[in-house]
């Protein structure tokens, strides 16, 4: 019994303070992360909002826009940073890919924003070769909103969104199988 009573009281300082309804959403479900995003992956992130935050003070709209998309871009960035896995080597080189089509491979949650910011590539590199009119304040305002988001969603995917527990290794518990011999000694 005081083997279970130790074990139970384990698990408790294990998963921090029990969830309070009347508290911030944050600790409905408290679980510990393991590891946390790379400080590489974390740098893109800060890097990726400094630039949201100067596209969205930016005058001209082809400099918002390219700017904004650069932040998409360095989000991307940190995704891959984060869960990225070298590709097996090969004798011959491989084409280089942008980061739009490796994303949805890494991480397929992200397949439609991939997408999304794929399709204004083009537009970004008008608007950064100075072509007057590659992208309207209409364009520029709504990339702007469409990053930010994109940004907040990541951010919560790499930083802030909880990791479920591993399987234990061990199948049998050594230190509660070692409480339980001092409390029932073998008296046979």
């Amino acid at each position: 019994m005081a083997s279970y009573h130790a074990a139970a009281a384990r698990r408790r300082r294990a998963t921090g303070p029990a969830p309070s309804l009347t508290g911030p959403a944050s600790d409905v479900h408290p679980v510990l992360r393991r590891t946390t995003a790379p400080p590489a992956a974390l740098d893109l992130l800060a890097q990726a909002r400094a630039g949201l935050d100067e596209a969205a003070v930016l005058e001209t709209p082809n400099e918002r826009y390219a700017t904004a998309h650069l932040a998409a871009l360095r989000t991307a960035a940190a995704v891959l940073a984060a869960r990225g896995r070298p590709e097996p080597s090969s004798r011959r080189r491989a084409r280089i890919r942008s980061a739009w089509e490796v994303l949805p491979e890494i991480a397929p949650e992200l397949t439609e924003w991939s997408a999304l910011f794929a399709s204004g590539a083009r537009r970004r590199a008008r608007a950064e070769a100075g072509i007057q009119g590659a992208a309207s304040r209409r364009d520029a305002d709504d990339l702007i909103r469409d990053v930010a988001m994109f940004l907040r969603l990541v951010e919560r995917m790499l930083v802030l969104q909880p990791v479920l527990p591993q399987p234990r290794q061990d199948t049998d518990h050594p230190q509660a199988g070692a409480e339980s011999d001092r409390d029932f000694p073998d008296t046979g």
